[in-house]
């Protein structure tokens, strides 16, 4: 049943078609996608569904090193069931290592780049159309080191967070723990030296508004109430840098006492999840599979 779900939904999501002819096209066909499509395209069901109207939300996040120089990429595609699809996941590692080749600024330059047959644009395009959902290039990041310094990395088991550290020292081993903690955590800056004073101001201001607001502190002195907002800030701008957070392998050590001990430090790092920021299609398309089972 759940595979059938399953090829009911990307059938849906390729053709345009309802769920209903989804389900006859999929048992007129023994459940084989391709000729599902035909089915539908030969009974004049299937709709005409612009890849570009659609949402890209779902896809894979990729770290390639080579030397001093590394590449973090997110490209997306429509379904997380593609995303899984080995032909994208080699579509993402040879992109990336495309762009560390060749260190566009833009990603308007990465996709005009060469690729085996023509430019990463056609490229992408290929993989789109074998698997009928719309894919694109979102964004990616070059990140240099020297001589003295490691890069950490960490990509999670699914391919959706990913994230790459510079750090400062010769202690290879403290890398990956460090990528790991920041694609865990997803801090917004090394150290409170790196975070912008507006930062600090916009967090105090809304703290303060917290306080103000609660009808539990009403009869609470000042003094009192400015010594909350001082310690909620605190702890908010602690889970915004990474080197104040507590380190996820240890509860009881920080992330910068962990640094200490190995002597590194940390110099930037990058981390991506991906879809952040799209917004995704919301079809209630469970209870519609299952009515169309039922029917």
């Amino acid at each position: 049943m759940a595979n059938l779900l399953e090829l009911v939904k990307q059938l849906r999501d390729q053709t345009g078609a309802g769920m209903m002819d989804c389900k006859k096209a999929l048992e007129a066909s023994d459940c084989d996608l391709d000729k599902a499509v035909d089915w539908l395209r030969e009974k004049g069901i299937a709709k005409s569904v612009s890849r570009e109207s659609r949402v890209a939300a779902e896809g894979l996040a990729n770290i390639t090193i080579d030397g001093n120089s590394a590449v973090l990429v997110e490209i997306n595609t429509e379904t997380d069931f593609t995303a899984r699809n080995d032909r994208f996941k080699d579509l993402v590692k040879d992109v990336a290592t495309i762009i560390l080749t060749y260190k566009p600024a833009t990603v308007e330059d990465a996709l005009a780049l060469p690729a085996t047959e023509g430019p990463v644009s056609e490229l992408i395009s290929a993989v789109s159309f074998a698997t009928g959902e719309k894919m694109t290039l979102r964004r990616f990041e070059i990140v240099e080191k020297n001589d003295d310094q490691l890069f950490g990395q960490y990509v999670h088991h699914d391919g959706k967070t990913a994230a790459i550290v510079v750090l400062n020292g010769s202690n290879e081993e403290v890398g990956k723990p460090i990528a790991m903690q920041i694609a865990s955590m997803k801090p917004q800056y090394v150290d409170r030296a790196s975070m912008p004073q507006e930062i600090v101001e916009h967090e105090t201001q809304v703290q303060t508004e917290i306080a103000k607001n609660d009808p539990n502190n009403a009869n609470k002195p000042a003094n009192i109430i400015e010594k909350m907002v001082t310690g909620r800030v605190a702890k908010a701008l602690q889970e915004m840098c990474l080197v104040d957070q507590a380190f996820i392998l240890d509860g009881n050590l920080k992330v910068s006492a962990y640094l200490k001990e190995n002597g590194m430090s940390v110099d930037s790092f990058v981390v991506y999840v991906v879809g952040e920021g799209i917004e995704k299609r919301k079809d209630c398309w469970v209870d519609e599979v299952n009515a169309a089972l039922r029917g």
